[in-house]
């Protein structure tokens, strides 16, 4: 064989191995980081079942505001009362 062939031998496969080990590279940085992603969308779909539990009750926010607001005419209620008698006491 001639020295030029072997050269030219060698020099492919030189380029074969870089090529190869290039792509077994790059092939790892993906695996990498669809798992890192992976996880992430697991990360974040646990959050959102954490979020839709939160919010599977707001139903109860119009509810929960009528109770408050009758609470607090009652309240108005007893003040206005108490003021009126305080000032008969006082007189």
């Amino acid at each position: 064989m001639d020295s030029t062939v072997q050269t030219l031998w060698n020099t492919a496969l030189v380029l074969g191995a870089v090529v190869v080990i290039a792509v077994a590279a790059l092939l790892t940085i993906l695996v990498i980081l669809v798992r890192k992603i992976d996880e992430r969308v697991t990360a974040i779909k646990a959050t959102l079942a954490a979020a839709e539990a939160n919010t599977s009750n707001t139903a109860l926010i119009q509810t929960t505001a009528q109770g408050v607001d009758a609470v607090l005419a009652e309240g108005l209620e007893h003040h206005l009362f108490l003021g009126r008698v305080l000032d008969k006491v006082r007189s």
